[in-house]
């Protein structure tokens, strides 16, 4: 598999507003659109994540120009994805990536399986009594049997939406970094990232301390502009369904 892109994000939960004037989210062009999670129907009314807890996100996003399905692994192992998944690939309306994605609170792997669709082909499948499966396709489906045998995926509920806010290559310092804020159960969060691509003649050992230096450099550059960085370990999305899966149950 070789070296593996790394997707480096910063987590911001105080000011979100502000945070996004402090690094400059003018500079760059505003997406909105609407987010939405599957998870187990059955585990939702038992208040469980049980696709989160075995390593599967599966995301529907709405609006800002493209719809997309996400099928995501993470965390995973590379002896996990088998078969054609074991290589990224781009083939029609299907990309298909494997990096690793680090945070200050962790490293892991993941592979994740998206699938655009025109603008308008995915609200009916997030409305109550929907099943968001049905939105998988022939791919997808060959993605999670091969590589997340052990998750079942037998009539799944959406979880939203998500009020998602996103800028694209903001400059801060010598990086160019994503924006995208969430809103969503009385949570407000602001992520910011940037991917690291390995370069040719790159050994592992280079290309982990060029990554580890990207990090830093975002870090401090999101401090001196005077943001606070959250010190919460749970991943964000991890707090958004937990708290979907509350507000769920109480009708």
């Amino acid at each position: 598999m070789g070296l593996l892109p790394v997707e480096i994000k910063v987590n911001v939960e105080d000011d979100v507003a502000g945070a996004m004037s402090a690094l400059g989210a003018s500079q760059g062009a505003l997406m909105t659109r609407r987010i939405w999670f599957a998870e187990d129907r059955v585990g939702v009314a038992q208040g469980k994540l049980l696709l989160l807890d075995g390593g599967v996100i599966v995301r529907i996003r709405i609006g800002g120009g493209q719809d997309d399905v996400v099928v995501k692994l993470r965390p995973c192992t590379r002896e996990q994805l088998l078969g054609r998944f074991t290589a990224p690939f781009e083939v029609d309306a299907l990309t298909y990536r494997i990096e690793e994605d680090w945070s200050r609170n962790g490293r892991v792997l993941a592979a994740s399986l998206v699938r655009d669709h025109p603008p308008g082909a995915l609200p009916a499948a997030v409305t109550p009594g929907s099943d968001p499966a049905t939105l998988f396709d022939e791919v997808q489906d060959q993605f999670l049997d091969a590589c997340a045998a052990d998750v079942r995926f037998e009539g799944l509920v959406a979880l939203g939406p998500i009020s998602a806010t996103k800028v694209e290559d903001v400059p801060l310092d010598d990086l160019k970094v994503d924006l995208e804020a969430w809103s969503v159960a009385g949570l407000n969060f602001l992520e910011a990232s940037i991917r690291v691509k390995p370069k040719a003649g790159d050994d592992e050992e280079e290309f982990k301390e060029r990554a580890e230096r990207k990090l830093r450099k975002l870090e401090e550059a999101v401090l001196e502009r005077g943001v606070t960085l959250s010190e919460v370990p749970d991943s964000k999305t991890h707090r958004v369904l937990t708290a979907l899966v509350a507000a769920a149950a109480q009708g």
